[in-house]
């Protein structure tokens, strides 16, 4: 190893500790840079239940995001209702990511609900109470999920742990919130 490589390895260590000390502090609005840190190639595996629309796509290598992978899955993420596309949040695709790497799965998230438009929300609030009138899913922000084959405790589990955003357990609809607003649970 060079002394230039030495060097390199001690400015990540700082760098990464200065990140897990402002994280801590920080957690939601420093996610996305904590991740490009460490995670500088980053895959989404899902499957659109009502759309049955497949995509396995790396999004971001080497700390760069792939313009066209994201225009990819801001269309599979797109309201299946009245096929309006909005951008995804990309801390939102990064915490389905971080998911999955800390699950160690390659089984694709099953989206039943990504982006809805607010006539849809306007629409599916009607049919439930438990709809939000200004839910995240107009921004981009969140998106309902599940993958066949893990526990549905376990996804849940998994994405309080990683302490991101909002997650939602609906075991009565076999599926999962999650969210990039402030860090809660329900």
């Amino acid at each position: 190893m060079s002394v230039g490589q030495v060097n390199m390895n001690r400015r990540r260590f700082i760098k990464l500790g200065a990140l897990t000390t402002v994280a801590a502090v920080y957690p939601v609005s420093l996610f996305a840079e904590f991740n490009r840190f460490l995670l500088p190639t980053r895959h989404l595996s899902v499957f659109h239940i009502h759309t049955e629309e497949r995509l396995d796509i790396t999004y971001c290598n080497q700390g760069q995001y792939s313009q066209e992978a994201l225009t990819k899955i801001n269309h599979i993420m797109r309201d299946h209702y009245n096929g309006e596309v909005k951008s995804i949040n990309i801390p939102l695709i990064d915490f389905l990511s971080a998911i999955a790497m800390k699950l160690e799965t390659s089984l694709p998230f099953h989206i039943i609900s990504g982006y809805r438009s607010p006539t849809t929300n306007a629409m599916l609030r009607k049919r439930s109470r438990k709809v939000a009138r200004n839910s995240m899913h107009m921004q981009g922000k969140a998106v309902d999920i599940s993958i066949p084959g893990c526990d549905l405790l376990s996804l849940k589990q998994t994405a309080l742990d990683l302490n991101v955003g909002g997650v939602g357990y609906y075991p009565y609809r076999n599926f999962i919130h999650v969210d990039t607003g402030r860090v809660r649970f329900w």
